[in-house]
């Protein structure tokens, strides 16, 4: 894989992200966050959305930017290098991105409001331990113009908080998507404590009344309009990953300055440097990957699942190695919570998983290339 870079518009972009980031929401704000219990900084994404950064995938008619994916990615790493939490991934790009799949009216105000920074979303499409949007079974029996819903819903990253679900259920047309207030009487959420600090939560509907408009798209159409989306964030979540594991080496490699043993500092011992030496090697091929996967999007989103899947397993493997070698190279302390490598490495395990871990993608990858 040739070497991408970014362009003068994205490098700016990336800027002015880390600028803001750095003096908003460093990792130590992650920290405070997490040491008074609590997963959402309205404030924080009140400001991200006056920068325009909840509008980066929103058509100007609506409010937005419409910087397109790879100027999403770029954001995410950004996001990844310092731990901020916030609902970009979910609101930002995956409900964005379904949303403006459908010309309605509804949808539009949707977006309007996404891009203003006013309404947040969580995903509801998991229903076991592992990602398979395609096997999702919970059930919407028809009644009248709408459906009952009824039914759990797991791992719905933004969940605790979000204004609004998109739900997957299946209905007798097939895979239909719904855009349905998370204040509704018969949803119940329940926050799950996630190890890297996260907001989820996992959503019981029970017999929960959805009218016909609340239906994206037609019933039935569920999966053709939720694909995008879930593509859109899995290349977003690479991104972040790719940010993640960049903070990490970044970490690792100043610790690596500092330490002393023998009256010298442990980067001077060659066996380190090789170690460093290769996170470096492997950030870079999956910059490549991340970039390439964004351009894809924006170029082509029909044909942009491999590019994808290449970046979301690249950026897996990656991100784990780089927190692993970090946590390595700290030494004891790094097991602990007195350094902030240890919070790289509960979010590098936690994005692992979502949207599908690297045997997903890898599979994946394999049927693009005939095995």
């Amino acid at each position: 894989m040739r070497k991408l870079v970014k362009t003068e518009e994205e490098t700016l972009l990336a800027e002015a992200a880390r600028v803001f980031l750095d003096a908003k929401a460093p990792v130590q704000h992650l920290r405070a966050m997490r040491d008074a219990g609590r997963t959402r900084d309205a404030n924080l994404w009140a400001e991200m959305a006056d920068m325009g950064w909840a509008g980066i995938l929103v058509p100007e008619d609506h409010g937005g930017v419409d910087m397109g994916h790879a100027a999403a990615g770029v954001l995410a790493c950004e996001i990844g290098k310092t731990l901020a939490a916030s609902p970009f991934l979910s609101t930002a790009v995956i409900a964005a991105t379904a949303l403006r799949q459908v010309a309605e009216t509804r949808a539009n105000e949707a977006l309007e409001g996404i891009a203003q920074g006013a309404l947040t979303y969580g995903i509801a499409v998991q229903e076991s331990r592992k990602f398979d949007p395609e096997s999702a079974k919970m059930p919407a029996v028809a009644d009248g113009n709408g459906f009952r819903l009824s039914g759990g819903k797991t791992f719905v990253v933004d969940g605790s908080h979000s204004d609004r679900l998109l739900v997957l259920a299946r209905t007798e047309q097939g895979p239909t998507l719904l855009d349905i207030p998370s204040s509704r009487e018969g949803v119940n959420r329940a926050a799950l404590a996630m190890v890297d600090s996260r907001d989820a939560a996992h959503v019981e509907f029970n017999d929960v009344a959805v009218s016909g408009d609340e239906v994206v798209g037609a019933a039935g159409q569920g999966l053709d309009i939720l694909a995008p989306a879930l593509r859109a964030g899995q290349a977003a979540l690479a991104a972040e990953q790719l940010g993640l594991a960049t903070g990490a080496v970044d970490m690792t490699v100043g610790y690596l300055k500092e330490r002393k043993q023998f009256g010298v500092p442990i980067g001077g011992f060659q066996a380190l440097q090789h170690r460093a030496a290769k996170m470096w090697c492997e950030i870079e091929v999956t910059s490549s990957a991340v970039l390439n996967a964004g351009r894809v999007l924006d170029a082509d989103p029909e044909d942009a699942a491999l590019a994808v899947s290449v970046a979301k397993a690249r950026s897996t493997e990656t991100a784990v190695l780089a927190v692993r070698e970090g946590v390595q190279m700290h030494g004891g302390i790094g097991m602990t919570d007195e350094y902030d490598i240890g919070l790289y490495m509960k979010r590098a395990r936690v994005s692992a998983e979502w949207l599908g871990d690297y045997g997903y993608h890898a599979r994946i990858v394999a049927r693009a290339r005939g095995f």
